[in-house]
């Protein structure tokens, strides 16, 4: 395993859109200004205490912020994965409670990216091209699993990856 020091950032840490940041700023301040400023002058009775208020208004202002910052990723993670942006949009806005986020979540297609030999949509978990036989990951030649390049025995079954004909961009990774 890697030192913690030297893992990159993940490249869905960045996928929120500056569109949803600043609509999520908004709707924070928005709803701080009513809870603490509005509703506070229409109160017919005695307000709570001020921690319970305190609580209250940042836990909605925070639930709101994240229903949208929730919009903001389904729009830019959807298209990534082949999946229609304005429905899973529509449906994680319309199902309250953020059920449509978990939907979402539950629901989603693997990443698609291009096959580099002949351009065809592929599977993030493919290990070939379905068109041109193309070698999309390094796998071991045994049992067919997912390795990572650098590996020199296969985790899962112990057979010795350097026997396996690997591509020349995998092997020059490896080395």
């Amino acid at each position: 395993m890697r030192d913690p020091q030297s893992i990159t950032l993940n490249e869905d840490e960045g996928i929120i859109p500056l569109w949803s940041v600043i609509a999520a700023t908004v709707a924070f301040a928005l709803i701080e200004y009513y809870l603490w400023v509005i509703a506070p002058e229409h109160a017919r009775h005695h307000l709570p205490a001020l921690g319970f208020r305190l609580y209250f208004n940042l836990s909605w202002g925070v639930v709101a912020s994240l229903y949208i910052l929730m919009l903001g990723y389904v729009s830019k993670d959807a298209p990534r994965r082949g999946m229609s942006t304005r429905f899973w949009m529509l449906i994680c806005f319309i199902i309250p409670g953020g059920i449509g986020a978990v939907l979402y979540f539950l629901l989603r297609q693997p990443e698609v990216s291009r096959c580099p030999a002949c351009g065809t949509h592929v599977l993030s978990d493919f290990h070939f091209c379905p068109q041109c036989n193309y070698r999309l990951t390094a796998n071991c030649g045994n049992c067919f699993r997912t390795v990572r390049a650098t590996d020199q025995y296969c985790t899962r079954c112990g057979h010795e990856l350097s026997k396996d004909q690997m591509p020349a961009r995998l092997r020059v990774m490896s080395d």
